[in-house]
């Protein structure tokens, strides 16, 4: 079986790997929403850079079944599900949290599973940019991994610079 599961994943954290660890029994479908969203401090890296993120957390997770896909927004709820769709592998069902993803995937007959959420009060992409341009330490919120290639791509010095705008 397949699940859908998706994020913004800016960055990729360690609320995104318990959820990936804790799913491992199937075929993950990482879908990358707002994948032409970049370089603002709402969404600092860019599609490929999220994919990356999440191909080396899967890796070092020792997940070999999952896919990702880019998907770009479209701003029209009434057909997001089936933009996604036409954009992804086939799927089972959807992982999410998220009330306006559930609601728009059961539209098109598929189960929608909520999961625990997983420290939720830093596992937050916001809350990890926000300490990024503070300077306070984040690496403990995301893979070891995920760490490395932020700092690699100067993505910690991106999003200090974007929080000034």
């Amino acid at each position: 079986m397949r699940a859908l599961i998706i994020g913004r994943f800016q960055p990729f954290h360690k609320g995104h790997a318990k959820l990936a660890e804790d799913s491992k029994k199937y075929e993950l479908i990482f879908a990358i929403g707002s994948a032409y969203n970049s370089f603002s401090f709402e969404n600092p890296f860019t599609a490929g850079e999220r994919y990356e993120m999440i191909y080396n957390a899967m890796d070092e997770l020792k997940i070999k079944k999952f896919f990702i896909a880019p998907v770009p927004d479209i701003n029209r709820y009434g057909v997001y599900a089936k933009h996604v769709i036409d954009l992804v592998p086939s799927f089972d069902f959807v992982i999410s949290n998220n009330i306006l993803i559930k609601e728009l995937f059961e539209r098109e007959g598929y189960e929608v599973k909520e999961t625990p959420l997983y420290n939720r009060r830093e596992y937050q992409g916001k809350v990890i940019r926000q300490r990024i341009a503070e300077g306070k330490k984040w690496e403990h919120l995301v893979p070891k991994s995920v760490a490395e290639f932020i700092r690699k791509i100067g993505g910690d010095e991106r999003i200090k610079r974007l929080a000034h705008f």
